[in-house]
């Protein structure tokens, strides 16, 4: 029961166990919550506060439960624990409410969104150096590391993006 509740959180509540590409479904629910947290209007601060309990929650689960998911399956890094990804999208986009102040249309937080979201799997797909050597720690750590730091390579990434958008 207890290795099955593991599991659950892991799985971020079975989007992990989605046949394709589950790391995707994994980093959807927080590009979403970001994205209608900001359309809602709700304050910067609010937005990258939820962005930071993300980050701790999914890294948390991720260390803490993906021990039972590596023992079921026998593979170091299990497909269907996606709390990583959950956890890597917030850290893409856990400052950018601050940059990206006031007046936006809902069409460019939208697009801030899904522009976070790409660069963010992208880079957690891709894993660029040194991203992919962070797989080689043990246990989930090794599951979680790589993708906070493709998160950060992430942020970089978005907010240059968006300072040249702005400087237009």
């Amino acid at each position: 029961m207890a290795m099955a509740m593991d599991r659950m959180f892991t799985s971020c509540f079975g989007l992990g166990r989605l046949p394709i590409a589950p790391g995707t479904w994994g980093s959807i629910p927080t590009a979403a919550v970001f994205g209608l947290l900001c359309w809602l209007g709700t304050g910067a601060a609010v937005v990258s506060i939820v962005m930071a309990a993300f980050v701790v929650a999914g890294s948390v689960v991720c260390v803490k439960f993906a021990p039972a998911a590596i023992a079921a399956t026998g593979k170091n890094d299990p497909r269907e624990v996606v709390a990583d990804e959950f956890a890597g999208q917030a850290v893409t986009l856990v400052s950018v409410p601050l940059a990206m102040g006031v007046g936006f249309s809902a069409g460019q937080i939208w697009a801030v969104a899904g522009i976070g979201f790409l660069i963010f799997r992208i880079l957690d797909i891709a894993k660029p150096w040194p991203i992919r050597k962070l797989e080689k720690l043990p246990q989930g750590w090794g599951i979680l590391a790589d993708d906070l730091l493709a998160g950060v390579f992430g942020a970089v990434i978005l907010h240059i993006s968006l300072w040249l958008w702005l400087a237009r």
